[in-house]
């Protein structure tokens, strides 16, 4: 059973040398220690930062730094600060009914020290989980000093009948009742420079100062930062003083490889999911999707500094999860499958987040969310099918044969519109890429290789509800969804 009380506690693993030594840098320490020893894993889930950002968290620990995780949106920095967490001991002993988590053997707040003054051995511990430990703040310009640090609170000084002198009219803000865990500030540029001077004591002397007392609290915690690169090191919103205080500065980054990419997409995307149909997501759509956001991130008409999202492929994958799975109860089809008519109407769940350079805005996000796609379709048909002979695909569509797919029309009907193209289903089984026989499967291969050939411009495609000869004028005004795959001759 758990100790409840101080004398309780001394007798107990907790007794008063092990807690005072056990400050937070400390227990953060000597479990990772443990961890690394056991080869338990650290950071589960985060993919792509082994050789590179993760040994850097380790050596931070190590050396028992605060640290700020610096990276572009959507590069997993929250993720793995609220991860930190995972290095604190499973719960801690407290003084009951403290608000600062005061330790029983060391108590700084005024509440604590009169507890132990009053009822000695007998005074009530409490156990604080884990959980509890980890404070997080968003930065933003509106926050505080007193936000932060704590004031006076008049309300508690009345209902209580102390004077506003009182230490126990403080109302603590929340990097006080952080102590004995981690804080957190996400976005630390963001935070007015009044605000972050008011760091400056507990990240060096590691006490706070609350405005209007003449006290000091001497907090045990670990501070742990984000921030965009870009607002850190050109916008200067981090004050220098500040940068100076924090021991370890890493950089995160984007996957290194649309393997990595996908793994990280396919792990986060929100796929299983509850529907009448099976659901099953070839790997060459994952593939598409995550080189769509590899070349968005090369382009230079795609705003570099703010950088685009790991965000983008898990929308663009759930988004074509979705339209697929539409369609299968729309045709009461057993299988769902995404093909790429469906990565094509998902340009919401990309469009909303790409920031276009001047260039880009005059083109305008759906076109080049568009070109995107296509360019993608490109790439991945390239490396199933780069050494096979179209011939006789491209043959038939020069024969002024043309071919319409909705991405609303049922797999066997669109199977039954592929099959009179001349070695089509043979390409198909030569990329050993449908995963299967089904119509769905088939469907979803082959139109890859029909995008793949767009791409190269070896046939052309158009979006109108026509035939025949594309007018560019009129493909702005009228989109329907469709896809018309003509002889590249018919395209002006």
């Amino acid at each position: 059973m758990k100790p409840s009380t101080l004398g309780e506690l001394k007798n107990s693993f907790w007794n008063e040398a092990q807690l005072r030594h056990r400050t937070v840098k400390n227990e953060m320490r000597e479990n990772l220690i443990r961890k690394l020893q056991v080869g338990e894993p650290l950071f589960p889930g985060i993919v792509g930062f082994d050789d590179s950002v993760i040994p850097q968290i380790v050596n931070a620990v190590l050396s028992r730094h605060n640290l700020i995780l610096l990276g572009r949106r959507g590069q997993a920095k929250s993720r793995i600060l609220r991860m930190l967490e995972t290095l604190l001991d499973d719960e801690i002993p407290v003084v009951a009914g403290s608000e600062i988590h005061d330790n029983p053997y060391a108590p700084i707040s005024a509440y604590a020290k009169r507890l132990i003054a009053e009822q000695g051995d007998a005074t009530p511990i409490a156990w604080l989980p884990r959980a509890a430990r980890y404070v997080e703040k968003l930065a933003t310009p509106d926050v505080t000093i007193a936000d932060i640090l704590g004031d006076v609170d008049p309300i508690k000084a009345a209902k209580s009948g102390f004077l506003l002198s009182d230490e126990l009219t403080i109302h603590y803000g929340l990097l006080p009742r952080a102590n004995r865990g981690i804080f957190a500030m996400n976005e630390l540029p963001d935070l007015a420079g009044k605000i972050q001077v008011g760091l400056f004591n507990i990240m060096q002397e590691g006490d706070v100062q609350i405005k209007g007392y003449p006290v000091r609290l001497p907090l045990d915690v670990v501070l742990v930062f984000s921030a965009n690169p870009e607002d850190y090191t050109a916008r200067g919103k981090i004050i220098t003083p500040l940068k100076d205080r924090i021991g370890s500065e890493i950089m995160t980054h984007y996957p290194a490889s649309v393997e990595e990419g996908t793994r990280i997409t396919a792990q986060e995307a929100w796929t299983d999911r509850f529907s009448p149909g099976k659901l099953h997501v070839p790997q060459f759509i994952l593939e598409v999707i995550e080189q769509v956001t590899f070349l968005a991130r090369e382009d230079s008409r795609i705003d570099k500094r703010s950088g685009v999202s790991q965000r983008l492929p898990i929308s663009v994958l759930e988004n074509s999860v979705s339209n697929a799975e539409r369609r299968a109860l729309i045709h009461q089809e057993p299988l769902i499958i995404p093909r790429i008519s469906d990565v094509y109407a998902s340009l919401p769940s990309i469009t909303g987040k790409i920031e276009l350079e001047y260039e880009g805005e005059q083109l305008g996000a759906d076109k080049i969310a568009r070109e995107l796609i296509r360019q993608a379709c490109g790439k991945v048909y390239l490396k199933y099918l780069e050494l096979a002979e179209p011939g006789r695909v491209i043959d038939w569509f020069n024969q002024g044969n043309h071919l319409k797919l909705s991405d609303q029309t049922s797999a066997t009907k669109c199977l039954e519109q592929l099959r009179p193209i001349r070695t089509l289903m043979e390409l198909v089984r030569m990329g050993n890429f449908s995963e299967g026989e089904t119509p769905q499967h088939m469907v979803a291969a082959a139109e890859l290789v029909l995008e793949g050939l767009y791409a190269q411009k070896k046939i052309s495609r158009n979006e109108e509800r026509g035939y025949g000869k594309v007018v560019v004028e009129k493909r702005r005004r009228d989109q329907s969804g469709y896809y018309d795959w003509t002889d590249t001759g018919s395209v002006n």
